[in-house]
């Protein structure tokens, strides 16, 4: 009897195996189709990252100066990027299929809209900020050895490049993902429900609504605390930075339980679902423009 019954656990567990397999290969497949269509989602980053690796060189050959700064405003600047990308690519991904009309065949094959709305989700709330600090530790790593060339070259110490930067590293991630990940979902959520909706001129229809109600709110009541939400929001909320240096300042602390308490947080997210479900309702009912 026991062998049999752990013949039978076997079997069940093997048999689990392939149907999770099965149930993720569509979402991982959906994922892939967005790297090959948008390019951008690591070309502009990578394209800044070459553009400031040269600057970095001709500042080494002109100022023959390493300093910290450099690798602040190279962090700073492909973050930049990837958050732009994640802005028109998040307007762009369901408008284009429509407008395209390539949702006629994507809609044939065996992959829900949920499938797809999720996906498409993933890239500015997780393949983007994962790309960027990739690109970002690349990028550093190789100003780190040109200045450090230079420092041995003058009998300096390395380690007053490299510390300061390792310590910026761990900081850096713990932002992109309290921030760019969490913070931010509810903006994208909407972006990508406008993208699913509007027929033209979707950048329009993503501000025009929370700019009317600014001005009918200060109009009106001559407040501007909707104005002053959307700004909080947009700064990162609990866990926003004065900039990107503060991240070599050993005194900076990371505070993940405020972050986690934060109802702004938590508010954000389920607003964020409920964009998202209804993106998949209208991908669900729109056909091509």
């Amino acid at each position: 009897m026991s062998g049999s019954s752990c013949d039978s656990q076997i079997s069940e567990s093997q048999g689990i195996a392939p149907a999770i397999v099965r149930a993720t290969q569509p979402f991982y497949w959906s994922v892939r189709r967005e790297l090959w269509e948008y390019r951008s989602i690591y070309i502009a980053p990578l394209a800044v990252a070459v553009v400031t690796l040269f600057g970095y060189v001709i500042a080494l050959m002109i100022q023959g100066v390493v300093l910290l700064q450099p690798f602040s405003f190279a962090a700073s600047m492909i973050m930049m990027a990837a958050f732009i990308v994640s802005i028109f690519y998040s307007l762009e991904t369901l408008h284009g299929e429509r407008r395209d009309r390539s949702i006629l065949f994507w809609k044939s094959l065996p992959v829900s809209d949920l499938t797809t709305v999720l996906s498409k989700a993933s890239i500015p709330l997780i393949v983007l900020p994962l790309v960027g600090f990739a690109i970002i530790v690349a990028t550093e790593l190789i100003m780190l050895l040109l200045g450090s060339l230079v420092l041995m070259g003058r009998g300096l110490n390395v380690a007053t490049l490299w510390t300061p930067v390792f310590r910026m590293w761990p900081m850096l991630l713990y932002h992109l993902v309290t921030v760019h990940m969490l913070w931010y979902a509810p903006m994208y959520g909407w972006l990508l429900l406008v993208s699913a909706w509007a027929r033209r001129a979707a950048f329009l229809w993503a501000a025009l609504p929370w700019l009317a109600i600014c001005a009918v709110e200060k109009i009106a009541f001559n407040t501007t605390r909707f104005a002053a939400m959307l700004g909080y929001r947009f700064a990162g909320g609990p866990e926003a930075i004065p900039g990107v240096d503060s991240f070599f300042d050993p005194m900076t602390q990371l505070t993940p339980g405020r972050f986690l308490s934060s109802p702004g947080l938590w508010i954000g997210l389920a607003v964020t679902a409920a964009f998202l479900a209804g993106a998949v309702r209208l991908r669900r009912c729109q056909g091509p423009i």
